[in-house]
């Protein structure tokens, strides 16, 4: 009997020691990537100042790494504590602060918000005479509000309140915010909108939005280095990065002051917004989430836009783009001489943020390759379509092939189906900038719609005489329609 006990120990012992084997030869080493990606090089070919990046995989950080320096005038290095304007990843946050108040029952995102302002109230319009527009309208830009984003400022400028951003005195804007549409027809991204939801917030609670988001996100999930603190206030970190202008100088202060703070006025660096990405990935799956419960997660993430929408969009999030057959949440971030992206994947746990603080013609390009380096590096691949995928009749290919105006994203680009060794790819300029990639296929599904590799939205064609005449995208329970004119056939 004894002997039985020892070999069924040893059997034991040798079983979990190759376990162990096995689990560290799965471990990776990512220290590849600094090479690979050559930042370095791309900032000084660009002449940007700094750049700070952080990979996670699995649910984990797996890679951080910062290039360059917080400010050319001083040569200070950026660290993984250096804190970059976010500008309109700030929407996201606060979307995720209202989804997080509505749960606990201290808010209602299905009211009108006009009920909820105090300092100022919403204008009258045709658009709204018999449908007031909620908290969740405006969250994911369906509200139909005017003033799509705003311009900084700086110590010795004065700041204006959003009471005054509202109702049209400031720069870029000098009319009283106004509606487009009837609220949840259509869909216009609203920097104001944002504004909005964050006056209303501070009304009902009495506190600045800054405070609330760091107790309800920030605090609870230990993110040292992000605030919706502005420069000119009491708080304000000292580790950031200034911000710069196309020829690599710092521009004035280089410590913008944004006023409307719910649409674009937080900071933070790429570990902390890595941590609120992983927390919510975590959320989807209900584990190991501390902060975001799985419900929140479902509701701020998921597609409740997509006619006008580009691709579809949630609440802050961009849900527009596929990559490595994954659904991400997206979100991009630009102000003067500063911006970044967040990428996450719906599931399994990866993904990327990067902060820099250049302007566009100098980070767009780092930016970019940065994006398409990490999505072939990383070598993520989510499920795939095989299982529903059936052969396309050569009649079918036949009515497709042709040039159109964009139909994924409507930004008026021509748009090509062209056949390649028998099989049929889509050709676009706005692939070929985000993905690296101009030719990517189209499949045709057992249900009978069909399938861009790596975009996110389902399409069925219509014809008419024998032509193609309509595109209808399907994403979940939503569908908006396409017109198409073959323009070159």
């Amino acid at each position: 009997m004894k002997n039985i006990i020892y070999l069924l120990l040893f059997i034991v012992t040798v079983a979990s020691a190759q376990t162990s084997k096995k689990a560290q030869s799965k471990e990776r080493d990512y220290s590849f990537l600094t090479d690979s990606l050559n930042i370095d090089k791309q900032l000084e070919k660009n002449k940007l100042a700094g750049f700070s990046v952080v990979v996670f995989e699995n649910y984990k950080i797996v890679y951080s790494n910062q290039f360059g320096v917080k400010s050319i005038d001083s040569k200070e290095k950026i660290d993984q504590n250096t804190a970059f304007s976010t500008a309109s990843i700030s929407k996201p946050i606060t979307a995720l602060l209202c989804f997080i108040l509505e749960e606990k029952g201290l808010i209602n995102l299905d009211d009108p918000i006009d009920g909820y302002l105090k300092r100022w109230h919403l204008p009258k319009s045709k658009f709204t005479e018999n449908n007031s527009p909620t908290w969740r309208q405006f969250l994911n830009h369906t509200a139909g509000t005017t003033q799509s984003g705003f311009a900084d400022y700086y110590e010795g400028d004065t700041i204006p309140t959003i009471k005054q951003s509202l109702l049209g005195k400031i720069p870029r804007y000098d009319k009283e915010i106004d509606f487009l549409f009837t609220p949840g027809t259509g869909w216009a991204y609203s920097g104001g909108g944002y504004v909005i939801v964050q006056m209303a917030l501070e009304d009902t609670f009495n506190k600045p939005i800054g405070e609330l988001a760091a107790a309800y996100i920030f605090s609870p999930l230990g993110l040292k280095n992000t605030t919706m603190i502005q420069p000119d206030e009491k708080g304000f970190p000292t580790n950031v990065a200034l911000v710069h202008d196309e020829n690599e100088k710092v521009i004035r202060t280089g410590l913008p002051i944004t006023p409307q703070v719910g649409a674009s006025g937080m900071w933070s660096t790429p570990t902390d917004l890595a941590k609120i990405a992983i927390e919510m990935q975590n959320a989807l799956r209900n584990k190991n989430n501390k902060v975001i419960s799985y419900n929140v997660a479902k509701k701020v993430t998921e597609v409740t836009a997509l006619k006008d929408a580009v691709g579809g969009w949630s609440y802050g999030w961009q849900k527009s783009f596929g990559y490595n057959n994954y659904d991400w949440f997206i979100c991009n971030g630009s102000n003067t001489g500063v911006g970044g992206s967040v990428f996450a994947t719906m599931t399994d746990g990866n993904g990327f943020v990067f902060l820099t603080n250049g302007e566009k013609p100098n980070r767009f390009p780092v930016m970019g390759q940065t994006q398409r380096k990490l999505l072939t590096l990383m070598d993520w691949n989510g499920k795939t379509l095989n299982d529903e995928i059936q052969e396309m009749p050569s009649s079918i290919k036949e009515k497709l092939i042709g040039t159109y105006d964009d139909f994924l994203y409507a930004q008026g680009v021509e748009t090509k189906i062209v056949e390649k060794n028998n099989r049929l790819y889509v050709e676009s300029p706005l692939l070929d900038h985000f993905k690296g990639k101009n030719d990517n296929e189209l499949v045709y599904l057992k249900n009978g719609l069909f399938k861009i590799v790596d975009y996110p939205n389902l399409l069925k064609f219509d014809f008419s005489n024998g032509k193609l005449s309509s595109v209808i995208l399907t994403r979940d329970k939503l569908s908006t329609e396409i017109q198409l004119i073959d323009k070159v056939k």
